[in-house]
């Protein structure tokens, strides 16, 4: 026996299909947005770790600079941080960075700082930024970089790899893959 309405009964009483794909539809977006904040809760709960608790004697870090210079972790404690973990053989890494470096433009009067770590060769690494300047200090980690992104949640080892510290040295973003526009105005606003 079928039980679906005809047409004319349909046409007859068109409220009771409307309320019923109303309620269906209501029932859809609380489930949607439960699972989105466990989520989201979840996340927080995963990243609210300093990241000393990752990386052992990470503020002790030193790194050479393309020009040749030093670079030490320390003097970029205690400011907001981005860390890009990038290489020039990585299009998806290569393909980011004028986002990153936008990011960083519009970001550094709010005390955003910003530093890339390339997990490649120097002369690859100083060609490319011949081509690509980029306004944010960039360290030299060559493939020992890989080793460093591990402990920061970088499971994979696989590139590009960015993280977020707070100002008190608090992971707040740990994002394998490219960083989207989103994910970065985001940021913006965290301090």
């Amino acid at each position: 026996m079928n039980t679906e309405p005809t047409p004319d009964a349909v046409l007859a009483n068109p409220q009771k299909p409307l309320l019923r794909r109303t309620v269906v539809g209501a029932l859809g977006v609380a489930a949607l947005g439960a699972g989105v904040t466990a989520a989201w809760l979840q996340m927080k709960k995963d990243t609210a770790q300093a990241v000393t608790g990752s990386a052992p004697d990470f503020w002790n870090l030193q790194w050479t600079t393309p020009q040749g210079g030093e670079l030490a972790m320390k003097t970029l404690a205690g400011r907001p941080l981005l860390i890009n973990f990038w290489a020039t053989w990585c299009p998806p890494c290569v393909e980011e960075l004028p986002l990153i470096n936008a990011f960083y433009q519009e970001n550094k009067a709010n005390g955003w700082q910003v530093l890339g770590l390339a997990v490649d060769k120097g002369a690859q690494v100083n060609a490319f930024l011949e081509k690509t300047p980029l306004a944010f200090p960039v360290g030299m980690a060559g493939f020992g970089g890989t080793e460093l992104s591990r402990t920061l949640g970088n499971l994979t080892g696989a590139l590009p790899f960015t993280i977020a510290l707070d100002a008190k040295g608090y992971i707040v973003l740990r994002k394998m893959g490219q960083v989207t526009a989103g994910e970065l105005q985001l940021l913006a606003g965290l301090k």
